[in-house]
């Protein structure tokens, strides 16, 4: 991600919060109310963000590590390529012994 990105999301996150405050108080609420429960659902998205944050992180759902075993994956299809079918029939025999 850029650092404009950042600054882009940070700034829709400010805009968000404002807006939230002003709906609360279009809804009737006064001020300090409506900054409360803006903030109360601020906050309740940030808790939301992080719980599904760390649960890609202990399913390891993620970018990296889906990159990780797409690389792995085609490294190894590549070498499996490479191999004379001389090669091929060695290996296959080694994995049948194996079981």
């Amino acid at each position: 991600m850029r650092r404009i990105d950042v600054i882009a999301v940070g700034f829709g996150i400010f805009l968000a919060g404002g807006g939230l405050f002003l709906g609360f108080r279009l809804f009737g609420l006064d001020g300090i109310s409506a900054g409360i429960w803006s903030q109360a659902v601020m906050v309740g998205g940030v808790v939301a963000w992080l719980a599904s944050y760390l649960l890609r992180v202990v399913t390891r759902n993620m970018t990296l590590n889906q990159q990780m075993d797409d690389y792995e994956s085609a490294v190894l299809q590549r070498r499996l390529d490479e191999l004379s079918p001389e090669q091929l029939t060695a290996l296959q025999e080694k994995l049948d012994q194996e079981k």
